[in-house]
């Protein structure tokens, strides 16, 4: 605990600085793979702090390391990638940002998910860090991954050799902002955020005249039956005590009310905790649409794309444990075991990458009585904005200082003095 106070008591220094940078990330927040400012904030941050700093690494990732001497080396990361949503919480540092999108049309950007926060907080972890050198001893890596909303962010990463241009580390440490009270820091060990696995299935049958549905194998009643059969793998392939979702998001097929048309598109989402659930339920979902199809006469097999592929988040239990330990330490009663959560993540295929442990927390970032008042009349659901929602924007304090207080705490677990 000596150590831990040596570390954050320079926080009150260098608070309105992270603020100040946390408004001016809200403001310009960029696109996957298109981080150009940030990383280059990101950057010449690290290099003022004294990291070796490598940066493009995947595009637009960046990884500093600080060699404090002997002793294990812990890995911390952000994710820097906004979204396409646009802005409407009228706070006075909203972004009015606007980029161009792959189809060649304008859209607005928001850091609708609070990577903002995340950034900022590793940027304040890192600095302490290195203003604090004294109190341990290992090395230090801050990564910032581009690219976590399309997941292919940290892959890109991986791919771009990043293992060999960082030490291995002991343990990743991660954190996310999400819809609980501001200073709220909850762990969770084994599952914790859900795979997610998007499907684009295209039926094909034989189109004709609406008046002739003799001479067609109609791909519209197909998708309906294999929409209507698709709910069952949830509820009665898998035990009850088992969590998963199968939802279908789009369906289009035929452009007239009087043709049957040659195919239909359904395009699905999956959510689940662990491999085996998820290659269970991919499984079935294939036999399900190609069984269909069969029944059906269709005079082509179906095809069945995987459009988007997020892994499981299962924190390593001994990792979550000695982290919670200290969040209850410096934390005290703000220190939670947080709910499974249906959002996804691409963060675990780095640690893999490494072969090393990882663990992942929760922070709140939402107005404290704003919550409360919320909890008391029973509509958290209408009156709390959720991650990716336009109205979504953490309050600044004390939602800072608890994400870089959670990653330095969670940091020094590791180090020995």
């Amino acid at each position: 605990m000596d150590r831990t106070r040596a570390v954050l008591s320079g926080l009150a220094e260098i608070r309105s600085d992270l603020e100040n940078l946390y408004q001016d990330l809200h403001r310009h927040p960029e696109l996957g793979l298109r981080e150009y400012r940030t990383a280059k904030k990101v950057s010449d941050a690290l290099r003022d702090f004294g990291y070796e700093v490598t940066d493009g690494i995947g595009g637009t990732g960046v990884i500093g390391v600080l060699a404090n001497g002997d002793g294990p080396t812990v890995m911390a990361r952000a994710d820097m990638d906004a979204l396409p949503v646009r802005e409407r919480t009228g706070l006075p540092y909203a972004s009015t940002a606007t980029l161009i999108g792959p189809d060649g049309t304008e859209q607005p950007v928001m850091h609708a998910c609070g990577h903002d926060v995340h950034v900022t907080a590793l940027i304040g972890c890192a600095r302490l860090m290195a203003q604090a050198e004294g109190a341990w001893r290992g090395t230090f890596v801050a990564l910032f991954q581009p690219s976590e909303e399309n997941g292919d962010g940290a892959q890109a990463m991986i791919d771009d050799g990043l293992t060999a241009r960082a030490p291995r580390p002991d343990v990743v440490l991660a954190q996310h902002v999400l819809p609980y009270p501001a200073g709220y820091v909850g762990t969770r060990p084994g599952s914790f955020l859900s795979a997610a696995d998007s499907l684009r299935i295209t039926v094909h049958g034989r189109g004709a005249h609406g008046s002739m549905p003799q001479a067609a194998v109609d791909p519209v009643v197909m998708a309906a039956m294999i929409v209507v059969r698709l709910q069952t793998i949830v509820s009665r392939e898998l035990a009850a005590t088992t969590p998963a979702v199968v939802t279908v998001g789009s369906i289009h097929a035929g452009s007239g009310p009087n043709v049957i048309p040659d195919s239909a598109v359904i395009q699905l989402n999956v959510r689940t905790y662990d491999d085996a659930t998820r290659n269970q339920v991919l499984k079935a979902i294939e036999r399900i649409v190609r069984a269909e199809c069969e029944a059906s006469g269709a005079p082509r097999a179906p095809e069945i794309e995987k459009t988007a592929a997020f892994p499981p988040t299962v924190n390593d239990e001994e990792a979550t444990r000695r982290v919670a330990e200290a969040f209850a330490a410096h934390f005290g009663d703000d220190a939670h075991t947080i709910d499974l959560q249906t959002a996804s993540e691409d963060m675990s295929e780095l640690p893999q990458a490494f072969a090393a442990p990882f663990t992942y927390w929760g922070i709140g970032g939402i107005d404290a009585d704003l919550y409360a008042e919320a909890a008391r009349k029973g509509t958290i659901a209408q009156d709390v904005p959720v991650n990716h929602s336009p109205d979504f924007a953490p309050v600044i304090q004390p939602t800072l200082d608890t994400g870089v207080s959670a990653m330095t705490v969670a940091a020094l677990a590791w180090f020995d003095s």
